[in-house]
């Protein structure tokens, strides 16, 4: 079984998460949002355009981070951990990925930023923008499962592989977003880290209980 310390790439994550939030926080302080930044992205990317098949790539990519798949992942993943006799990690990880999702709810009905509407929406898209639901949720989640499958293991090559997949996932659905014109990056960017965040700290909550 694997130990209690972080494993290194799960560390990395949080770094990388840390510093996003602190870039994300010192611009808060000194300019107002939309950055320059929200901007030019999201109206670059819709000049852009990009081949004919990748609107259509984008709504499959960004489904992976919907509130009902996110749901069914982790009811299948809970479900074969009480089957396995680890009703205890099973009940963890549901608590973890759902306080998560209501805490970004939360957040989301308090800050209350508008949408963006420099290009047309390519998907229907409700409720405020930050941070992104399907960034926060879809980091909360993955990152969750992955930190939970280093348990398992103490090989570093399969550390590496698992975090690694459960990354890109969460960077492709993050970019969805952005590219279907229904969020800022930085909306996506504070959903990237908050739940980065969110997942390695209850893996080292876990730990400590352990």
């Amino acid at each position: 079984m694997a130990a209690r310390r972080l494993p290194p790439v799960l560390a990395g994550a949080g770094i990388t998460a840390v510093a996003v939030a602190l870039v994300l926080a010192v611009g808060f302080a000194v300019d107002h949002w939309p950055f320059a930044f929200d901007r030019a992205i999201i109206t670059g990317l819709r000049a852009w355009g990009g081949p004919a098949w990748l609107p259509s790539l984008a709504i499959d990519v960004t489904a992976l981070g919907s509130p009902p798949v996110l749901a069914i992942l982790v009811a299948v993943v809970a479900g074969l951990l009480l089957v396995t006799g680890r009703a205890r990690t099973a009940i963890i990880t549901m608590v973890a990925c759902a306080s998560g999702g209501a805490v970004v709810s939360l957040v989301k009905i308090d800050i209350a930023r508008p949408r963006p509407t420099l290009v047309p929406h390519l998907v229907p898209a409700a409720h405020a923008s930050f941070p992104s639901g399907h960034a926060a949720g879809s980091a909360i989640v993955y990152m969750t499962l992955a930190a939970l499958a280093t348990r398992l293991t103490d090989d570093r090559a399969v550390h590496r592989y698992i975090v690694g997949i459960a990354v890109l996932l969460v960077a492709a659905i993050g970019c969805s977003r952005v590219y279907l014109g229904v969020h800022w990056p930085s909306d996506v960017m504070a959903g990237w880290s908050f739940g980065t965040l969110w997942a390695l700290g209850w893996w080292w909550a876990t730990a400590r209980m352990r």
